[in-house]
C-alpha cells in the first residue's frame, strides 16, 4: 500500500476528529454558559442538543453535495463549516447566536459521517479498506481524548475560557481544510458520476502505480460498466437494494439500541449510581476514553484480518456479557464491579461496532447509491443517537438501572441473532464485487 493512499486516508479521516472534538469540547464551557446568560434549562439543553440537531440534518442531507459537487469539495466544505462554528462560538455574542453556531458545526458532523468513510473506502485497495476507513472512528475517539486535555489545559486562562475552549477548534479546522486541497477527487466519482474518464484513470495510476496501462484501463471499464448496468435498475428505495438498505439501517439501529451513548454522556451520573462521589464518578469517566481509544487501535488492527462480521459477533457477546453482568450487579447492589463492567462494555464496542459500522455502510452500496446509503445509515445512527440521549435520563428515574441495562443487553442478543442470520463479509472484496453480490447479480 502506498504512502500516498494513507495520507489521503488520514486527511479524510481527520474529519472524524473534529467531529469528536466539537461533540465533547461543549462539556468544559457549557456550566459558565448557563451561568453567563442565566439560561433556563429547557433554553439550556437546546444550546447543548443544537450540534446534535444539526448533525441529524446534516446526515440526511449530506449525500447530495457528496454525489453533486464530488467527495473532494464536500470534504473541504465540511472544514469550513468547522471554521465557521469553532469563530461563531469564540464570539457568540448570547445564547442564540452560540446555538447558531453549534448548529452549524452540527452539520460539518453529520455530512463528515456521509462524505469521509465513503472517499476512504472509493480510495482504498480491498484488503486495506477495513482499517483505512476505520481511520474515522479511531480519529472520533482520538478528538474526544484531546478535547477533555484541551478543556483541561485551557480551563484557568481566565473568565473567558469557555471562549477559547470552544474556539481553539478552529486550529484543527484550518489544518485539515488545508489538507484537503491536497486529496485527489474520488475515481469512482469521476468515472461514475461526472463521466471525466481521463481524470479518473490518472487518479487511478496515482493509487496503482506499479499496475500496467492496460490494468488501469480494464479497472476503469469496471468500474464504468458496473455504474451502467445498474443506472436504470430503479431508485435508491427498491427491492434490488433491500440488502444493502436493511444492513444500513440495522447497524446503525443496533450501535444506539446497545446504550452507547447513554454510557458516554451520563458516564459520570452511571458511576455515582453505585455510591461513587462525584470526583471518582468522573475519573472513573476518563478511563471510558482511555479504553475506548487502546481498544480501537485493536478493533482497526482485525477489521482487515478477522473481518467485519466476526467482530460483529465478537462485539455482540462482550456487549451481553458485559451489559448482562451491569443489570446483575445493579439488580443486586454488587456495585462493585459496575465500573469494570462498563469498561468491559467500551472494550466491546470499540473492537466491534465501532470500528465496523461506518466501513461497513461505505461498502454495501453501488456506486451511484454510496453517497445516499451513507446518508441512510448515518441519518438513522444519529436519529436514535438523539432519542436515546434525550430518553435516558429519564429512563433510570422511571426504571430501575438493573432494568434499563437488561433493555441494552436484550437489543445486543437481537443483534447477534442478526448478524448471524443476515450479514455478509466483506472482508477483501472489491466494492464492484459486493455490488454483483449484494443486488442479485452473485449468489
Amino acid at each position: 500500500m502506498k504512502g500516498r493512499i494513507v495520507l489521503w486516508s488520514v486527511t479524510s479521516a481527520l474529519a472524524g476528529f473534529l467531529f469528536g472534538f466539537d461533540t465533547v469540547v461543549i462539556s468544559g464551557a457549557e456550566q459558565t454558559i448557563q451561568s453567563l446568560w442565566g439560561l433556563s434549562d429547557q433554553l439550556h439543553g437546546l444550546a447543548i442538543a443544537s450540534a446534535l440537531y444539526g448533525t441529524v440534518v446534516g446526515s440526511l442531507l449530506g449525500g447530495w453535495p457528496t454525489d453533486r459537487f464530488g467527495r473532494k469539495p464536500t470534504l473541504i466544505g465540511i472544514g469550513l463549516l468547522y471554521i465557521v462554528s469553532a469563530v461563531g462560538c469564540a464570539v457568540a455574542w448570547d445564547v442564540w447566536s452560540l446555538i447558531a453556531a453549534r448548529f452549524i458545526g452540527g452539520l460539518g458532523i453529520g455530512v463528515s459521517t456521509v462524505a469521509a468513510p465513503l472517499y476512504i473506502s472509493e480510495i482504498a485497495p480491498p484488503a486495506y479498506r477495513g482499517r483505512l476507513a476505520g481511520l474515522f472512528q479511531f480519529n472520533i475517539v482520538f478528538g474526544i481524548i484531546v478535547a477533555f486535555g484541551s478543556n483541561y489545559l485551557l480551563g484557568g486562562v481566565g473568565p473567558d475560557a469557555w471562549r477559547w475552549m470552544l474556539g481553539v477548534a478552529a486550529v484543527p479546522s484550518v489544518v485539515y481544510t488545508l489538507l484537503c486541497l491536497l486529496v485527489p477527487e474520488s475515481p469512482r466519482w469521476l468515472l461514475t458520476r461526472k463521466g471525466d474518464r481521463e481524470a479518473g484513470v490518472r487518479v487511478l495510476r496515482l493509487i496503482r502505480p506499479e499496475a500496467s496501462a492496460e490494468e488501469i484501463g480494464a479497472e476503469a471499464d469496471a468500474i464504468t460498466a458496473a455504474s451502467r448496468e445498474r443506472a436504470d435498475a430503479g431508485p435508491f428505495w427498491s427491492r434490488r437494494l433491500r440488502t444493502p438498505i436493511l444492513l444500513a439501517l440495522l447497524v446503525a439501529f443496533f450501535n444506539q439500541l446497545s446504550g452507547i451513548n447513554a454510557v458516554l454522556y451520563f458516564a459520570p451520573r452511571i458511576f455515582e449510581l453505585t455510591g461513587l462521589e462525584a470526583k471518582a464518578a468522573l475519573l472513573q469517566s476518563v478511563g471510558i476514553g482511555v479504553t475506548n481509544l487502546v481498544f480501537t487501535f485493536v478493533g482497526l488492527w482485525l477489521i482487515d484480518r478477522l473481518g467485519r462480521r466476526t467482530l460483529l459477533i465478537v462485539g455482540s457477546l462482550g456487549y451481553i456479557a458485559s451489559l448482562g453482568l451491569t443489570a446483575w450487579a445493579f439488580s443486586t447492589e454488587h456495585y462493585s464491579i459496575v465500573p469494570a463492567c462498563i469498561f468491559a462494555f467500551i472494550a466491546a464496542h470499540a473492537v466491534g461496532q465501532g470500528t465496523v459500522i461506518w466501513v461497513l455502510i461505505s461498502e454495501v452500496f453501488p456506486n451511484r447509491h454510496r453517497a445516499e446509503g451513507q446518508s441512510l445509515g448515518s441519518c438513522t445512527h444519529w436519529v436514535f443517537a438523539a432519542l436515546l440521549t434525550t430518553f435516558f435520563p429519564s429512563m433510570v428515574t422511571a426504571f430501575a438501572p438493573g432494568s434499563v441495562f437488561l433493555f441494552f443487553c436484550g437489543m445486543m442478543v437481537l443483534q447477534l441473532v442478526w448478524v448471524l442470520l443476515m450479514v455478509p463479509e466483506t472482508k477483501g472484496v472489491p466494492l464492484e464485487e459486493l455490488e454483483r453480490r449484494l443486488t442479485g447479480g452473485v449468489s
